[in-house]
This record gives structure tokens, C-alpha cells and sequence, in this order.
């Protein structure tokens, strides 16, 4: 078997009782980081680099938390008739994981989102790692797997 195998049967046992305190740990510091946090380097290297993440200067890994449920906009504390309130009703025909590659590209607006993957979820809060890519360094201009996002017609698909 190869890393990459090895890496994955890892992960699936992540709740298992070696792997079990070593996550609670994390979980427990990154509830305390804010909500877009840029990371040295991703979490789950199997799923990097199956979206096209290398290990080089212009790529960037971001993890990003996205509050779990139906999205309900909190109840205002200033006065309005309940109709107008907007706090029903409101369910995004998006998945968690496109709002968070969203949340992410309006945070890094020179970057572009190659792709992202779930990490961890617990009763609050899902998290997942976005990849991103500087379409204007070099090394990434020229690379000839990601060097086609170099081109303006590229951005912001």
C-alpha cells in the first residue's frame, strides 16, 4: 500500500482511541480561532492533493468554519412587525462547503479557490480547508498543471 492509502484508512479511524484525545485537542483550539484562519499547511494531505494541492510557493490552505443548522438569521432587537423581520424561511439552495469556499474568496479576493474538503464537524460547527492559488506568482504561472488560471478570462469562476 501506498501513503496515500495508509493516509485515508488514518482518517477513517480518526475516532477511534488513539486518534480520539489528539482531535478533541484540536477541535476545542480551533472553536477559539476566528472563522478564517490560514493554515502552514493541510490537515488531511490525501484530499490536498487529490484537488491539486502542491507543496510550493502560491498555493495557500485556509480553514474555514461554517455554523451548522438551517442558517436562521439571529431575531433583531430593534422593532418591526414579525413578517418583516427575516427570520424564517431563509434556506440557501447552497451546500455548507460552497458557502465556505464563498466566505473564503471574499476574504482573499487576489486569490483563487481551486477546491476544498471537509475536515470536522461537532454540534455547532462544520469545518473545512480550502485551497487556494495566486494566479499572479510565478511559480504558479509556471506550472504547467495550474498554469492555465494565469489568464484573465479565468478569474472568479
Amino acid at each position: 500500500m501506498g501513503l496515500y492509502k495508509y493516509l485515508v484508512k488514518t482518517w477513517k479511524q480518526a475516532l477511534k482511541n488513539k486518534y480520539r484525545i489528539l482531535w478533541f485537542e484540536r477541535v476545542v483550539q480551533w472553536r477559539r480561532e476566528p472563522v478564517v484562519v490560514r493554515i502552514e499547511r493541510p490537515t488531511r494531505l490525501d484530499r490536498a492533493r487529490a484537488l491539486g494541492y502542491k507543496a510550493k510557493q502560491g498555493f495557500i490552505v485556509v480553514r474555514v468554519r461554517i455554523r451548522k443548522g438551517a442558517l436562521n438569521k439571529p431575531r433583531p432587537r430593534s422593532g418591526r412587525r414579525p413578517k418583516r423581520m427575516g427570520i424564517y424561511g431563509h434556506a440557501p439552495r447552497k451546500s455548507k462547503q460552497l458557502i465556505a469556499e464563498e466566505k473564503v474568496a471574499r476574504k482573499y479576493p487576489n486569490l483563487e479557490v481551486i477546491g476544498s474538503y471537509y475536515v470536522w464537524e461537532d454540534g455547532m460547527y462544520k469545518w473545512f480547508e480550502v485551497i487556494l492559488v495566486d494566479p499572479s506568482h510565478p511559480a504558479i504561472i509556471n506550472d504547467k498543471n495550474i498554469g492555465w488560471i494565469h489568464g484573465i478570462s479565468k478569474r472568479v469562476r
